[in-house]
């Protein structure tokens, strides 16, 4: 490195799938930089999953004040004191923009697009609107420029799992997990999201009920229904479709530590395309995803980052409209699922 930097912010403040698409960069960061003291800017639900990040030595939450010019000034006034050497910003938004000139962090580097572009002193220009690669990507590149203009050529990312937890502390929760739930040793634990996420479209409870329903295993499995808050409902009334099929119900009432922590013990990790989705995906876990054929929500702009061998992805048709996920085959998909992992 031709400039010793000890203090580096990055920020990726926006929704959950989206930081958790940020890890591999994290990574590849701490890689070349053992000795830097990295920062995260990040929304405050964000935080905990922050926090036990191994790459991460500090979170900053945004304080999401309303009006982009009034939390950019709230926003500054926070990192001013800080002295960061750098700042990655990997989604550029006004306000970030402006606080972090604001608060004269000397090296600044965003993606070249939308206004905000005009508060940083380094760009590169993306065209992620064109999803030509998958968004964890964009944010390597970003990366591998900033390690580029100090002196470093980097090479690819360390290999997932890029979030893991105590192995003993999961063992002892899946045993709690089996017992509470009546859950017979060896039979495989299938996770089922049916929560919405983000703008993508999403199955329909049928779908998922049908999916579920036409599953196959060698030895058995239990299914999962997951909820997250404010999606119980939604998962509730999946449960009701699911007549004579062995399944239960986990709310995660605990935060998304404990729920990702639960992940972490699922043989497989079913759902549209969703913030647990990119959790579980984080921690290299088997992966089935439903994925609308709209540009902007693509298998290909948002693909995990779990191992290519753990990751199936289900799109409609190409001549289907593009969020029409009616037309995904839920009998052909459940074949595909249950030869790749389960029989």
């Amino acid at each position: 490195m031709n400039h010793v930097l000890t203090r580096i912010l990055v920020i990726r403040n926006d929704k959950l799938g989206d930081f958790m698409l940020a890890w591999p960069a994290l990574a590849l960061l701490r890689k070349y930089l053992q000795k830097a003291h990295i920062a995260v800017l990040v929304p405050s639900y964000t935080a905990p999953l922050a926090e036990v990040c191994s790459c991460i030595d500090e979170v900053i939450i945004d304080p999401k004040l309303k009006g982009d010019w009034r939390n950019g000034f709230a926003l500054a006034k926070l990192l001013k004191p800080k002295k960061f050497d750098a700042v990655i910003t990997l989604f550029s938004r006004f306000d970030t923009g402006l606080a972090v000139w604001s608060a004269g962090i000397p090296y600044r580097l965003a993606p070249a697009t939308k206004l905000a572009q005009v508060f940083y002193n380094h760009r590169l220009k993306q065209r992620r609107s064109e999803s030509a690669k998958p968004e964890y990507e964009y944010n390597l590149d970003l990366v591998r420029v900033f390690l580029h203009d100090h002196g470093c050529n980097s090479a690819p990312p360390p290999a997932p799992p890029y979030l893991r937890f105590d192995e003993h502390t999961i063992r002892d929760l899946e045993q709690q997990f089996r017992q509470t739930h009546g859950i017979v040793a060896g039979r495989r634990l299938i996770f089922v999201h049916p929560g919405h996420g983000g703008s993508a479209s999403n199955l329909s409870l049928e779908q998922y009920a049908e999916l579920i329903r036409h599953l196959q295993s060698r030895n058995g499995h239990q299914v999962v229904l997951t909820a997250g808050p404010g999606e119980e409902s939604r998962s509730q009334a999946l449960s009701g479709l699911l007549t004579g099929v062995p399944h239960c119900l986990y709310s995660s009432r605990e935060g998304l530590v404990k729920f990702a922590m639960h992940l972490q013990f699922c043989d497989m990790f079913i759902s549209g395309s969703t913030g647990p989705l990119h959790v579980a995906a984080a921690l290299d876990r088997r992966t089935a995803a439903f994925y609308p054929r709209r540009r902007s929500s693509t298998a290909l702009r948002w693909q995990t980052v779990n191992a290519a061998d753990r990751r199936l992805v289900f799109m409609p048709p190409a001549n289907s409209e593009e969020s029409d996920m009616t037309k995904i085959d839920m009998v052909s998909a459940a074949a595909g699922i249950s030869q790749r992992y389960l029989l």
